[in-house]
């Protein structure tokens, strides 16, 4: 069962194969396996879907594995309605724990649960045979809209880098490999496999890459899975930019990249850009590799490189087997219910009319088919049979047996129905109506965005009109992100539950009955409206290309910079508990580029109930010298406290976390001079700051070139002489023909190099031009660097005092 092979005995085996044996060892066997190689005694792995539980299809896994029936089944999968439930798509299904979704989990901002999500997928996948498990997916939730944004954390890039560094620690710490994916900026499920995401290098770098390269850095996941889409005009798969100089120059990631399935369009261009693994089986592509190889085009040591990735994959993954490994389904089952609990977010509670005290509730009105049968997940190959599933419909009568309990269809108040009048007497009589609402099951998933942001077909309308006779309504909520609420001010409160898995009617019920104090906060902005969503113009793009219009200011960072008000902003989330949040600290006054700073403050519960709370930390640049979002996460933690408790919180913030990227110096900088550290209930909801100082070389707000226009030379005293002067020594002029030079060049449009050369001729080379402009460039920055100095030296002097 395991592979006990040093690294010299592998290498001796890519050079005993022949170029078909390698070939096949970089391609799958039949849907979810690597080739196993009999001759060379190399062993299989087998892998399968699950970012949230195991999917194992019998059928795909223990049928035969031929080729033109695998391919059938997996389509099968992916186009699938599967309003018509799980086993109609995956055929014989083993069941599997069902956890909540990514944009469930992420609401609990619990690195530890992520933990334990990781710990027990992978305890499934051992008890299953399964030795990959391919997530999880952390594509930015850049819009709502997006068909698998059910499976992804967050709009941010930290705290989606954190939680997915968590679950890959997880899985792989209990000997099951992950694939963090997908691998980049599939955010969007519209002509997915052909359109190009058009992104500038900022955004791609700040936001879109940046949580891959933390889970990366903290989580070190055994495999990378690329992306279906193309990335600036370039398939992902086909990306050498993506796959080798940024992931593996630049983050100096050794481990596998795979394929998504089918992701790969030209075999050989995917292997020279570092696309090691191509899923699944397909003979033809195999063909094209064969091929390539022979002729040239794909170099041996390409094919041999990735070759031995995959044999260090299967000896990693093949020695981590768990023999006679047993899963726990009921203790899973319980963790499915806590994660869920943990992850509600209570939106609104007017008048506190949560929780219900099940002994003064008398009738109960639950309306929606959601309440009888819950919306637990998203549609799509990440889909799991549950082992079980909580009723919250069945839950509220366990936990209010002196209730009266009614429950009603949608369908029973429509107009002139026969069922209206009764229904409507049940909700007049209520003391309480819980409205279960839900997004139309089956369309959003994979393959398929939203194309709106409201609730299913006329569960708005309904909403609406039952607030009008009776007020005492709570709205719950299985959506896969953010749903617009015209009918936010007919409510009394609102519970987001999103799709919490198969524990989630429990769950539900006891955040209902105050039996679990909801602490969840959003890890997304919820728009007014969907004209409100960053990059709505542009949205999802026409003849094969999208282009990110907002560029870094995504999610939150959109609307703080319009100044827009949200529905409800990214970070919140109400409690049963009061919070008080005093005495911020940090460890120094000041950060240079190599450092860490801690920030401490206090954090009272002033309410009555124990509870936990979220709190966020923001970093606030004072003047950067390029653009930049007003505030963006660094950093955050989870509180729990006793009514009246108080405790010390520290967040660490490395300075690494403060840079940004500039395509100009290509590279990572960080901004000399003053920085707010904000402390937060939510983005909107800023408690306490304090100011630092970051100590770094200052730079130029522009780098010079010979296309820069003339007055971006002249604009510093002392560039202006220096200007002179180089003008005089090239040119052999005297005084009153340099001031003149200096007049035409002031008043020039064109780059510094043209307008001199203009007059000049060919006196001064480009070379020449170039090599000036780089020294000034040099002492600009030294200028900077000492008006820095001086205009930190108040700062420095009040903090010695």
């Amino acid at each position: 069962m395991s592979w006990n092979v040093s690294d010299k005995q592998l290498n001796a085996l890519v050079a005993e194969m022949t170029v078909e044996e390698k070939v096949a060892a970089v391609s799958g066997h039949g849907l979810w396996r690597t080739a196993a190689n009999y001759r060379l005694n190399i062993p299989e792995l087998l892998m399968t879907d699950g970012t949230y539980g195991v999917r194992y299809s019998i059928d795909q896994i223990d049928g035969m594995q031929d080729g033109d029936g695998q391919l059938a089944a997996f389509l099968g999968v992916v186009n699938t309605d599967l309003s018509t439930g799980v086993e109609s798509a995956f055929g014989s299904t083993r069941p599997a724990t069902c956890f909540p979704n990514g944009s469930s989990l992420a609401c609990s901002w619990d690195v530890g649960l992520a933990y334990d999500l990781g710990q027990a997928l992978a305890a499934e996948c051992q008890a299953f045979g399964v030795n990959i498990l391919l997530g999880p997916g952390i594509n930015i939730r850049r819009t709502p809209l997006a068909g698998r944004s059910y499976e992804y954390y967050s709009e941010d890039p930290v705290l989606s880098g954190e939680i997915a560094a968590a679950v890959i620690n997880g899985l792989q710490q209990n000997g099951v490999g992950a694939s963090l994916k997908h691998f980049a900026c599939n955010n969007s499920e519209v002509q997915r496999t052909t359109m190009s995401s058009v992104v500038d290098e900022r955004a791609l770098r700040e936001i879109y890459l940046a949580g891959f390269e933390r889970a990366i850095r903290k989580g070190n996941p055994w495999t990378v899975m690329s992306s279906y889409n193309r990335l600036n005009d370039v398939q992902a798969a086909e990306n050498h930019w993506l796959l080798t100089e940024v992931l593996r120059d630049e983050w100096g990631y050794d481990g596998v990249v795979v394929s998504d399935w089918h992701g790969i369009k030209d075999r050989p261009a995917s292997i020279n850009a570092g696309n090691d693994l191509d899923m699944p089986e397909s003979g033809a592509r195999k063909q094209d590799l064969i091929d390539a190889v022979k002729d040239g085009r794909v170099p041996m040591e390409a094919l041999d490189r990735s070759c031995l990735r995959v044999l260090k994959l299967v000896r990693t993954a093949r020695n981590a087997i768990r023999p006679n490994a047993e899963a726990d389904f009921n203790k899973h089952h319980a963790l499915s219910r806590r994660m869920a609990a943990e992850s509600i977010v209570l939106l609104k509670n007017e008048m506190a009319i949560l929780p219900l005290d099940a002994a003064k509730v008398g009738k109960i009105a639950v309306v929606g088919a959601a309440a009888a049968e819950p919306v637990i997940q998203g549609s799509g190959c990440a889909t799991t049979r549950p082992t079980e599933v909580d009723i919250p419909l069945d839950e509220i009568r366990r936990l209010a047996p002196g209730a009266t309990v009614s429950f009603h269809a949608v369908a029973d108040f429509e107009a002139g129905s026969a069922s209206e009048q009764s229904a409507l007497a049940a909700i007049d009589a209520a003391d309480v109506v819980l409205f279960f609402g839900n997004t139309e099951v089956g369309y959003d998933g994979e393959g398929s965005d939203r194309t709106h942001l409201d609730l299913h077909a006329g569960q708005d309308e309904l909403i609406g009109r039952l607030g009008k006779r009776n007020g005492r309504i709570v709205v719950i909520l299985f959506a896969p992100d953010a749903v617009a609420m015209p009918w936010i001010d007919s409510v009394q409160a609102v519970v987001a539950a999103f799709f919490g898995g198969q524990g989630v009617g429990k769950a539900i019920a006891d955040v209902l009955f105050g039996r679990q104090n909801p602490c969840g906060k959003l890890t997304v902005t919820f728009p007014v409206q969907m004209e409100d969503i960053p990059g709505y113009l542009s949205y999802p793009g026409e003849n094969g290309r999208h282009v990110y219009s907002e560029g870094l200011h995504v999610g939150y960072r959109h609307y703080d910079k319009r100044k827009l008000a949200p529905l409800f902003p990214f970070g919140f989330g109400l409690s049963y508990s009061t919070f008080e949040y005093s005495n911020i600290a940090t460890s120094a006054d000041r950060i240079d580029g190599s450092g860490t700073i801690r920030i401490t403050f206090d954090i009272t519960n002033t309410g009555s109930v124990a509870g936990k709370e979220i709190v966020q930390l923001y970093a606030r640049p004072h003047s950067p010298r390029l653009m930049r979002p007003i505030r963006e996460l660094k950093g955050f933690a989870m509180v729990e406290l006793q009514p009246g408790e108080t405790k010390r919180v520290e967040v660490t913030v490395e300075s690494s976390d403060l840079r940004y990227y500039d395509p100009a110096y290509r590279q990572w900088l960080l901004d000399a001079g003053q920085i707010d550290f904000e402390i937060g209930a939510s983005s909107r909801d800023i408690r306490l700051e304090k100011t630092v100082m970051v100590d770094a070389p200052a730079l130029p707000s522009t780098i010079l070139d010979v296309e820069s226009q003339p007055f971006l030379v002249l604009e510093r005293d002392f560039a202006r002489r220096r200007f002179r002067d180089f003008l005089k020594a090239q040119l052999d002029l005297d005084d009153e023909e340099a001031a003149k030079m200096m007049e035409y060049c002031a008043s020039s449009f064109l780059g510094i190099y043209k307008t001199v050369s203009w007059v000049a001729g060919e006196k001064i080379s480009k070379a020449t031009m170039a090599a000036f402009l780089d020294g000034l460039n040099k002492e600009i920055g030294r200028q900077s660097a000492r008006q820095h100095d001086v205009m930190t030296a108040p700062f420095e002097a009040d903090r010695t005092r």
